[in-house]
């Protein structure tokens, strides 16, 4: 096995467009459960309107888009995610614990199997299982690392650039910039909301929701609110995955995308600006370094004939324990606050 490889490629996926996808991911899941107590399990969804949003409205009317500008797609994914929280909101924010979490993996996946089915309109269309590819052509030309080194952008998206351990493309370079800059600005965001009024309501509904009805605080529009917001992020990572591939796919947004973002939240701590940050670049690094190690002993033909054809699932199995220790042994993650973790789940 070529461990040396297994680390620079482990090295470059920590900060790479991937990491980006669920650290935004985990973040919405921060608004969501870390600071108000919403047991949503159905980020996946979120993600997957995100990315379908600016996939239909800047693809090409060839393979079944309307053809329009990226960045309206971008802002029809932001709309998109505001409509789903609030149909998805209004029947279900006064229910509870599991059985909100029962919903909202329920809502999710019935987005995944409407877009994975041969559903269309016209000249629209979802592209059932192949998916809606060839509409983030416009986001690589105006690369602004190309424009600043004086390299045409075909150049520069195409060639490979090394940083001391790191190995990127052009096009993702461009991508983590900007994608690193969105999880700045949210996380920008969500301490300053925090600091605020707005953000000891949400803490107050998370403690115990009965309390802060009987003082007179409208729980469900804050609900609302923070169901709004954190799907918000969650649809910015379904952007960033689907521009960064040019493919927006139905499967890439299956419940174990929910259960990866959660993993990173629960590691980094719930309820800190910080902690989904952290914790999505250190459990993404875990997360490749095990997909790089199956891959080289597959390759070597370490694994039994019994276990070769299934042993892509290592790392989900590995995804599964590690979230099952991280919640008996370390609920409140590095940087969290076990008594934050806690909720009033009555």
């Amino acid at each position: 096995m070529d461990w040396s490889q297994i680390a620079v490629d482990t090295f470059s996926a920590s900060l790479g467009a991937l990491a980006i996808v669920y650290v935004l991911a985990a973040q919405g899941l921060n608004i969501h459960y870390g600071y108000t107590g919403l047991f949503n399990f159905g980020q996946a969804g979120f993600m997957a309107i995100g990315a379908y949003g600016v996939a239909i409205v800047s693809a090409p009317e060839s393979v079944g888009g309307l053809g329009l500008s990226l960045w309206l797609g971008i802002a029809a994914s932001v709309v998109a995610a505001v409509l789903l929280a609030l149909l998805m909101g209004i029947p279900t924010l006064r229910l509870r614990g599991d059985y909100l979490a029962i919903v909202t993996i329920a809502v999710s996946e019935i987005i995944r199997l409407v877009l994975r089915s041969e559903w269309s309109e016209q000249h629209l269309s979802t592209g059932g299982n192949s998916g809606i590819n060839g509409f983030a052509g416009p986001f690589y030309d105006n690369n602004l690392l190309a424009r600043i080194g004086g390299i045409p952008a075909t150049r520069f998206n195409a060639t490979r650039y090394e940083v001391g351990p790191f190995q990127y493309s052009g096009r993702e370079l461009w991508v983590m910039v900007v994608g690193w800059f969105v999880v700045a600005v949210f996380a920008v965001l969500t301490m300053l909301l925090m600091r605020s009024p707005w953000g000891r309501v949400l803490r107050s509904i998370r403690e115990n929701e009965d309390a802060a009805r009987s003082l007179g605080k409208n729980v469900q529009g804050y609900k609302m609110q923070a169901l709004v917001l954190g799907g918000v992020m969650g649809a910015f990572g379904g952007i960033v995955l689907a521009i960064f591939q040019n493919l927006a796919l139905p499967d890439d947004f299956v419940t174990r995308t929910t259960f990866l973002a959660y993993a990173a939240l629960i590691l980094g701590g719930a309820a800190r600006v910080g902690g989904p940050i952290v914790g999505g670049v250190i459990w993404y690094t875990l997360f490749s370094f095990m997909n790089n190690v199956v891959a080289q002993m597959k390759s070597a033909d370490l694994f039994p004939e019994s276990v070769k054809a299934n042993a892509g699932q290592l790392p989900f199995v590995f995804l599964g324990v590690a979230l099952m220790l991280l919640v008996v042994f370390r609920p409140q993650g590095i940087f969290g606050d076990r008594k934050e973790v806690e909720l009033d789940a009555r």
